[in-house]
């Protein structure tokens, strides 16, 4: 008989980022941009491909390897945009063409003076027995440590 288990699980991340609405906001939704941050350790991790349609009713896809090779599939669908304001997306993780779990993702940006309040909420589903002991928050985390280099980084002219 086989696990046909679901765990549900959801975290919220809020950051103050140093950059406009408009900066973060075209960090996320611009395929340039967002591929600067938006990736697997680079160290650990080495990406195959990666397609970017980023609008409503678009398509996000990536994959990669870790070192040990095991293949990871990134694939979003996105619901609903208001730009500089709202980003909703779902998706699917893969672990070697399985689907280990399914999530709902709301991505908020705010001006706070200066700056912009990027909050984060992701629902998640994991399937058939697959445990992630908090370790998609943390990878998510290390995610947002990257936007924010990468609004830090001055464009190439």
């Amino acid at each position: 008989m086989s696990d046909t288990s679901t765990r549900h699980h959801s975290y919220t991340i809020e950051r103050t980022l140093n950059a406009s609405p408009a900066q973060v906001f075209k960090a996320w939704t611009e395929p340039g941009a967002k591929s600067r941050w938006f990736s697997g350790p680079r160290e650990q991790w080495r990406e195959h491909s990666r397609e970017s349609n980023i609008r409503v009713g678009g398509r996000e896809h990536l994959v990669g390897a870790w070192q040990d090779g095991r293949q990871t599939i990134y694939d979003a669908r996105y619901l609903d945009i208001v730009p500089g304001e709202r980003i909703v997306y779902v998706y699917d993780m893969f672990i070697d063409q399985k689907r280990i779990s399914i999530s709902l993702a709301t991505v908020q940006i705010a001006p706070v003076g200066a700056a912009t309040r990027l909050q984060y909420t992701e629902q998640e589903i994991f399937l058939d027995g697959h445990e992630d002991g908090g370790g998609r928050e943390k990878g998510t985390r290390v995610l947002f440590d990257q936007l924010e280099a990468s609004l830090r980084v001055k464009p190439l002219a």
